[in-house]
C-alpha cells in the first residue's frame, strides 16, 4: 500500500510552477516536484487567486503528493477550499500519467479523508466526478461516499455528485 504525503505549495512555489520553473518552485516547496505539476499551471493560477483573496485557504488546497518512501512526486491533491458554511469540503486529486494504475490515488484520497476527519469544523467530503471517468469512480469506492445528485460543470460538463459524512 502506497503511503502520501503532502507537501503545501505556497503562492512562491504556484508563482514559480505558472512560470515554469520547476527549480525555482521545488526549492521553494521544500521537495522535488515533478513536470506534471508544471502542466498544470492552469489550476495554479486558480489556487494562486483562491489564496490571495482568502489567505486561510492555503491549508486546504495546493498540495504535492509524494510517495513514501520513494520520495517522488506522484500527482497532486487538496480540497476545492476550506469547510463550506454546512461543512463540507471538496477533493480533489490528479495522478501524474506515468504513476497511475499504482495506488497512488486511493492512498491520496485516504491521506485526504483523515485530514478532513481530523477537523471538527468538516461534516462531510465531497467529490464530483464525470460519469465516463471510471477510474475515479473506482478510486472513491469502499470509502463510504454515496451518489446524492448530478451537477453541470462548465469545464467538465456533467458531473456525478457523491457525499461522505466526516
Amino acid at each position: 500500500m502506497a503511503d502520501i504525503r503532502f507537501v503545501q505549495l505556497s503562492p512562491a512555489a504556484l508563482a514559480a510552477l505558472i512560470d515554469g520553473d520547476l527549480a525555482a518552485a521545488s526549492a521553494a516547496a521544500g521537495a522535488s516536484l515533478s513536470p506534471y505539476l508544471v502542466d498544470e499551471a492552469w489550476l495554479w493560477r486558480i489556487r494562486l487567486a483562491d489564496i490571495e483573496a482568502d489567505p486561510a485557504a492555503a491549508e486546504w488546497i495546493a498540495r504535492a503528493a509524494v510517495a513514501e518512501p520513494e520520495g517522488v512526486t506522484v500527482g497532486h491533491g487538496g480540497f476545492h477550499g476550506p469547510p463550506d458554511a454546512e461543512g463540507v469540503v471538496e477533493v480533489a486529486y490528479s495522478v501524474a500519467p506515468e504513476h497511475r494504475r499504482k495506488g497512488y490515488a486511493k492512498a491520496m484520497l485516504r491521506s485526504l479523508l483523515e485530514r478532513a476527519d481530523a477537523d471538527p469544523r468538516v461534516t462531510a467530503v465531497r467529490a464530483s466526478i464525470r460519469p465516463d471517468n471510471v477510474g475515479s469512480r473506482a478510486t472513491i469506492a469502499g470509502f463510504g461516499f454515496r451518489k446524492v445528485g448530478e451537477q453541470w460543470d462548465p469545464e467538465d460538463g456533467l458531473e456525478d455528485v457523491y457525499l461522505r459524512s466526516s
